[in-house]
């Protein structure tokens, strides 16, 4: 096996240590799917991408977890973009095919954007009550009805009424497999609350055991974008979206929706480089 290099980075970091982890590998045309979900387990971060090539994009690009693969995720789309456009020299507008579609991804710096699919969206069929009991909040915390939203990457959006208790979330798994598991079996949920600069939000999934928190989530952030337009009656949108905060890991997003369009952004940080080799 020829050694396997790979780029470590942060995505919507407005510090060195800050936003969330990925691990890109630069070439991943030698690995079988085998190989590539066993290199997602050995970096155990919540995902890291494998760049190969495209022949209706500037590259292609999968998306795993330690357990399995995903069609889109938002911080691997915006990192692997700054190591696709390191590597080939293509500029700031580029493209990525991800088993979702292509997706269109710009860059200003070290800022990246990218643009979602178009949302689609169906009921969150649980109670306030019930979803209010699955975060460990009172009845009164919830803002208003859930909404399953998706631009590639479902996941059931729920408005609660202040910052406070985005911060105050204590999910139950138990519950959060119950009200908000979707057809693809994955149980999540994404709680945000309106601040002066645009939302707070926390996201949270379900492992075999126990909850996990994710510290920053574009996928969601392009999901809240969808659960604007359904509630707002498509106003635009120019939306700064702090997550991580909770985790001591902050991490900055921005959401725009512009002519029904949806956008997504934040800063990429590289951290290091290396080669794993077997």
């Amino acid at each position: 096996m020829p050694a396997i290099r790979y780029r470590l980075l942060n995505v919507f970091a407005e510090t060195p240590f800050g936003g969330n982890p990925l691990a890109v590998i630069e070439d991943g045309s030698s690995l079988s799917d085998a190989e590539m979900q066993l290199v997602a387990r050995q970096f155990n971060l919540s995902e890291t991408t494998f760049i190969l090539p495209s022949t209706q994009a500037t590259a292609r690009v999968r998306i795993f977890t330690p357990g399995y693969e995903m069609p889109f995720a938002g911080h691997p789309t915006l990192g692997s973009a700054q190591v696709v456009r390191a590597l080939q020299g293509t500029g700031d507008a580029i493209t990525l095919e991800m088993k979702a579609g292509v997706i269109p991804v710009l860059a200003d710096g070290d800022r990246w954007t990218l643009q979602a699919m178009p949302p689609v969206n169906r009921p969150l069929e649980a109670s306030p009550t019930q979803l209010a009991a699955m975060l460990g909040l009172p009845a009164t915390s919830i803002a208003g009805p859930g909404l399953w939203v998706s631009c590639g990457n479902e996941q059931p959006m729920l408005q609660l009424n202040s910052v406070a208790a985005v911060h105050a979330c204590r999910p139950d798994s138990e519950l959060v497999r119950r009200y908000c598991t979707n057809a693809d079996g994955k149980a999540k949920v994404y709680v945000f609350a309106r601040t002066d600069e645009g939302f707070e939000s926390r996201f949270f999934w379900t492992p075999d055991t126990g909850i996990s928190e994710d510290p920053g989530t574009g996928s969601a952030a392009a999901n809240l974008g969808g659960w604007w337009l359904a509630t707002q009656g498509g106003a635009a949108l120019n939306a700064t979206i702090r997550q991580g905060t909770a985790m001591g890991r902050p991490n900055v997003l921005r959401l725009q929706i512009t002519d029904q369009r949806i956008y997504v952004g934040g800063r990429v940080v590289e951290l290091g480089r290396g080669e794993l080799n077997w």
